[in-house]
């Protein structure tokens, strides 16, 4: 890899070909990451237009994040050694916290809480794609935009029968 080179560039082994090689592997992260941006963004468009805290850009980066730190968790413990699920691990405790920050209790009332959990599974999406499983990525978010549209939709029509 030249010194100008603006690229993402993971060696794997070294040889003739390498060049072809680290052009297939950047377009492969740039594809995850670009699916990822995708996914969140169709769930992120949804909690937009419903007027919710954790919208369009935050679900995005929500989910290429996760995505990205689920690469780089991999070819960390390919480059280096030790245990490449450690960085992916350390996922789950930290889009706890920050759904943790979206639950507020209004008076006797807790809000946020499908906020939160929207935020959890699009980590999950994330991660799903930075690893490699296209098809669950996308079934997921297809699943996510269901609940959240059909039983969001059902939520709506018992509590205006109350």
């Amino acid at each position: 890899m030249n010194s100008g080179s603006a690229a993402i560039s993971f060696r794997r082994d070294s040889g003739e070909g390498e060049g072809d090689m680290n052009t297939d592997l950047n377009l492969q992260i740039i594809g995850k990451l670009l699916l990822a941006a995708l996914l969140g963004g169709l769930v992120g468009l949804e909690r937009e237009l419903k007027h919710k805290p954790a919208g369009l850009r935050t679900n995005m980066f929500i989910c290429i994040g996760s995505a990205l730190f689920t690469l780089l968790s991999d070819e960390i413990g390919q480059r280096f050694g030790g245990d490449h699920l450690r960085i992916a691990s350390q996922l789950i405790p930290g889009i706890g916290f920050l759904g943790a920050g979206a639950i507020i209790r209004e008076g006797g009332m807790v809000v946020g809480l499908t906020t939160a959990a929207t935020i959890f599974v699009m980590a999950s999406v994330g991660m799903a794609v930075g690893g490699g499983l296209y098809l669950t990525g996308v079934f997921v978010t297809l699943l996510i935009l269901a609940v959240l549209t059909l039983i969001g939709w059902a939520e709506q029509r018992f509590e205006d029968k109350e």
